[in-house]
């Protein structure tokens, strides 16, 4: 028999709109008009190296151990230092990234359906993420998606990012939930899936990319595709 939750607590990135897409279209964009295509380095060979970069910078910042600006200038200058380029201004190209990216707005197979169907069903729907403000905002905009969301918690706004268990906390309170009838949706093993159990909020891991798993915790529903989530709600 299937549990009975009233609020469904999703993420957004790589959960509902297809951040690894977006972001590569939006980062293709700005190269090119930064005409960085004229030079030596391949677009793959820049993309693959700010990725690495960016993935470790946002780790120290979950952390507390970098800042948003010194995040945002240094996963371009790093990238920048490593493949020898010295003619583009790390903030400069950061800005222009963050206004190009909204702009792209491909959704995870099956997001709208399974926002359509959650909805009809008469679920209470929610974004937690983390991310910069100015950012999540838009691309809820620009997808289509913001309506669906009663609120949409962002750890910019809120200053704990997942998996702190204060943003879920925060959200919990703030939504009038109950632990017990919460269910949060996420494709990030220890940020949205140990942070949720971690505070006691029963879980759905969208392992889309068929991820090894390890340390399992609390009471977590494995998916596939974000489909089978009829399955569970």
């Amino acid at each position: 028999m299937r549990k009975k939750y009233t609020h469904l607590f999703f993420d957004l990135d790589n959960t509902l709109w297809d951040f690894k897409t977006n972001s590569r279209c939006a980062m293709l964009k700005t190269y090119e008009l930064l005409k960085l295509d004229k030079g030596s380095v391949k677009f793959d060979v820049f993309f693959d190296e700010y990725c690495r970069n960016n993935d470790e910078l946002w780790l120290a910042y979950r952390r507390k151990e970098v800042t948003k600006k010194e995040l945002t200038r240094q996963r371009f200058q790093l990238t920048f230092d490593s493949l020898d380029i010295d003619t583009i201004d790390a903030l400069v190209m950061n800005d222009m990234y963050l206004k190009e990216m909204p702009k792209h707005s491909h959704l995870i197979d099956g997001a709208r359906e399974v926002l359509d169907y959650a909805r009809s069903k008469g679920y209470r729907l929610f974004i937690i993420t983390n991310g910069f403000k100015e950012v999540q905002h838009e691309k809820l905009k620009q997808a289509g998606l913001q309506n669906y969301f009663e609120k949409v918690f962002i750890s910019e706004e809120i200053k704990i990012p997942k998996p702190g268990r204060g943003i879920f906390e925060h959200a919990i309170k703030s939504s009038n939930a109950k632990k017990k009838n919460s269910l949060m949706i996420g494709d990030d093993w220890e940020v949205d899936i140990c942070g949720a159990a971690n505070f006691g909020i029963n879980a759905v891991y969208f392992n889309r990319l068929q991820q090894p798993l390890n340390n399992l915790t609390g009471d977590v529903t494995i998916i596939g595709s974000l489909k089978e989530l009829f399955l569970v709600v």
